[in-house]
């Protein structure tokens, strides 16, 4: 089964290559560019797959296929988990957050094997998702949360919650007071919850909100430490792959 991936960061591109490979598939091209990507499928057969960046060096992913006809099946990896994400799920054969998840790339693939006839089942209308990427939908993210104290239920403003965090399998909001409460949600569900432009995930068990940021300390292995007003419990630590879509987010 024969894939191709295209995506602009080359270390990331590697990175799934190899993942990909030890799951089975064989990767045939590494592409990072429009440019590059529209002269490759005018003078190669096409894959039975695609791992498609939606963000390229020279423009949006989308335009290769207003240049070109293809028919192969396509795997989103997207950083813009906080719309148009239903789009996705609707009209390809699954979508990844970046950085990607090794497991959740495996129910991916899994998903993609399960279709008798891959190519088939895509119809995506791209205009329609270029414009959700452009102009996201209005909507509104979660504000409030209600949590239990004793016998009693606690509302939590989502502006007074430092961070969110996983510990022992529970979810926690360390609020600006100093207290850490347990929410009934996980952070996969806090992803498509919280306002993005206040939240941002650095890793898999923190998301931080920019309003109480107190330090951004330089870290290890090209990596970020996080210094918040009031929690430090746990260091905190920008994951690596994530580092450079965080510094977009601080702008």
């Amino acid at each position: 089964m024969k894939t191709i991936i295209i995506e602009d960061e080359k270390p990331a591109a590697r990175r799934l290559a190899r993942l990909l490979e030890d799951l089975g598939l064989e990767v045939t091209a590494l592409l990072h560019s429009v440019e590059e990507s529209v002269d490759w499928f005018r003078n190669n057969q096409h894959p039975d797959l695609i791992f498609l960046d939606i963000q390229l060096s020279d423009g949006l992913s989308f335009e290769i296929f207003e240049r070109v006809e293809v028919r192969s099946a396509i795997i989103f990896t997207t950083a813009y988990d906080e719309y148009a994400l239903q789009a996705f799920k609707l009209n390809s054969v699954d979508y990844l957050l970046k950085p990607i998840d090794d497991e959740e790339l495996g129910v991916a693939v899994k998903k993609f094997r399960s279709l008798k006839r891959p190519s088939q089942k895509l119809a995506l209308d791209f205009e329609d998702i270029k414009k959700l990427l452009v102009n996201p939908l209005e909507r509104e993210y979660k504000k409030r949360f209600t949590v239990r104290v004793g016998q009693h239920l606690k509302i939590i403003n989502a502006e007074e919650v430092e961070c969110f965090y996983s510990e022992n399998k529970g979810t926690y909001a360390a609020t600006a007071d100093g207290r850490n409460y347990l929410l009934e949600t996980t952070l996969e569900n806090l992803e498509i919850e919280l306002e993005p432009k206040n939240f941002f995930r650095i890793s898999r068990k923190y998301f931080i909100n920019i309003n109480h940021i107190k330090d951004i300390v330089s870290y290890t292995n090209s990596r970020l430490k996080i210094k918040l007003n009031r929690f430090s419990e746990h260091e905190m630590i920008v994951s690596r792959e994530r580092v450079r879509d965080f510094k977009l987010w601080l702008e």
